[in-house]
């Protein structure tokens, strides 16, 4: 049986690489220095061997092949024993790409925001459709219980990340993947330690749009310029758009066009039901448990997406009632003292915002409190500093974990949110603060993209706990 080491086992790609793996038949290993749950749960799961550590002695003798994460680069101890022994390495996306997407149709879906709930939304309608797709999301989906699976069926739907492939392969990720049907969500300014500015970031998207075939599909969120600027760079696919704003809608008339593809007419205004509309007739009526105005965008992607490989909307649209999404999309983990708690994958403040629209139109005039840890890239380096506060405006009291490794004036930030706010330097203090000013009725968010040190769960614990 074949083995295989994996660098960065436990991020939400690589684990996503390593439970195929394991469904091909190899041998799996691995190691990571950052492990929490719900990819730590799928590794265990899966019974996979996890290392703590990028220990070079971490890595078995017998490894047949090393599948090096993007997290590690040039210096790492394991990396430079991969190099010096000579070792048969590649990346997470190449491993994809040549091991389990040859044969497929594959649908690709990129975008600074929105991208693992569009895929699950994708892969759901698929399977709903009878088509057993195989996909990878970049999260456990909850309606599969895992984060990635081969399927039988002809089509598999992969997450497209922008972000750069490896330390020997600085291009995006998504442009191994070769998709037939490929979406893009949207594109902000994201990913500061890699991309010097707005233009590069376009230019890899432009590099996915070369890669999909004249008789393939693009599905493009028409609202969005920046996106209407990358297909300005050339496109040899047909293209559908879809969006919700009215004004584009009518402005596109007036100049002879039909607007958007794909549309939607919200029913509740907190995103949880609505008509969908294809080339401007009802195709069917959606009523699911998800909220907010980009979740709606990101169904229209995901029906226009399944539609373009001959999966029509009525014979799946009903199935998304029972939709469960993504473990820490708004994830609700429960409700104590009647205080309830949310844990929420957040880092860019425009998913922060509308998150947070999306609630507030559920909540009515509840409290929300936000607990945030600033800790993506982008965010240690200041690039978002600007835009969180203004982000936060639907909050009513908002707790900062503020690390020292923050390179950007905290405070600034602080004063310019609207609501109650304050900075901690720990998490045993964000919990103190929290415990303090939280009452009956609340709605407590934690927004973090990473482990956040368990506190939502803690948190929850607090409440439960009658205390001294």
């Amino acid at each position: 049986m074949s083995k295989i080491h994996i660098l960065g086992i436990a991020g939400t790609f690589m684990g996503g690489v390593a439970a195929l793996a394991r469904e091909l038949g190899l041998q799996v290993e691995g190691s990571d220095q950052a492990v929490y749950p719900p990819m730590s749960t799928q590794l265990e799961n899966l019974g996979i061997g996890l290392r703590q550590g990028y220990l070079a002695r971490n890595i078995s003798a017998d490894a047949d092949e090393i599948v090096v994460g993007n997290a590690l680069s040039r210096g790492n101890p394991a990396v430079e024993q991969v190099l010096d022994g000579g070792r048969r390495y590649t990346s997470g996306a190449q491993w994809l790409a040549e091991r389990v997407l040859p044969g497929r149709t594959t649908l690709a879906v990129a975008g600074t925001h929105g991208k693992t709930t569009t895929t699950s939304i994708l892969a759901f309608l698929l399977h709903a459709a009878g088509r057993d797709p195989g996909f990878l999301v970049g999260g456990v989906a909850e309606d599969f219980g895992r984060s990635a699976r081969l399927g039988t069926g002809r089509e598999f739907v992969v997450e497209a990340d922008e972000y750069d492939t490896a330390f020997f392969d600085k291009r995006s990720k998504f442009v191994h993947y070769r998709p037939k049907v490929a979406i893009l969500n949207n594109l902000e300014y994201d990913h500061a330690d890699i991309f010097p500015d707005l233009a590069a970031i376009q230019r890899q998207f432009h590099h996915l749009v070369r890669t999909v075939p004249g008789n393939g599909r693009l599905i493009v969120n028409g609202e969005d310029a920046h996106l209407a600027q990358v297909l300005a760079m050339g496109c040899w696919t047909p293209v559908e758009t879809f969006g919700l704003d009215e004004a584009a809608v009518a402005i596109a008339r007036a100049d002879g066009g039909a607007g958007f593809d794909w549309s939607a007419r919200l029913l509740q205004a907190d995103g949880s039901a609505f008509v969908v509309l294809h080339q401007g007739r009802e195709v069917g009526i959606l009523r699911w448990p998800l909220l907010g105005r980009h979740n709606v965008m990101n169904a229209l992607a995901a029906l226009a997406a399944a539609h373009a490989v001959g999966v029509e909307p009525a014979q799946v649209i009903g199935a998304l009632s029972g939709f469960a999404s993504v473990k820490r999309r708004l994830e609700v983990l429960g409700t104590r003292g009647g205080v309830t708690v949310y844990d929420d994958f957040a880092h860019h403040p425009t998913a922060i915002r509308t998150t947070l629209e999306g609630l507030r139109a559920k909540v009515g005039d509840a409290r929300i409190v936000v607990a945030m840890e600033p800790r993506s890239n982008s965010m240690r380096l200041g690039a978002h500093a600007g835009a969180l506060a203004p982000s936060l405006d639907l909050a009513d009291a908002v707790v900062f974990l503020h690390r020292p490794e923050l390179a950007w004036d905290a405070g600034a930030v602080i004063a310019a949110v609207r609501g109650d706010a304050r900075a901690v330097p720990d998490t045993d203090a964000l919990l103190a603060a929290l415990r303090a000013q939280a009452r009956e009725g609340d709605h407590v968010v934690f927004m973090s993209n990473g482990g956040f040190e368990g506190a939502p769960r803690r948190f929850l614990a607090l409440l439960g706990d009658p205390g001294p």
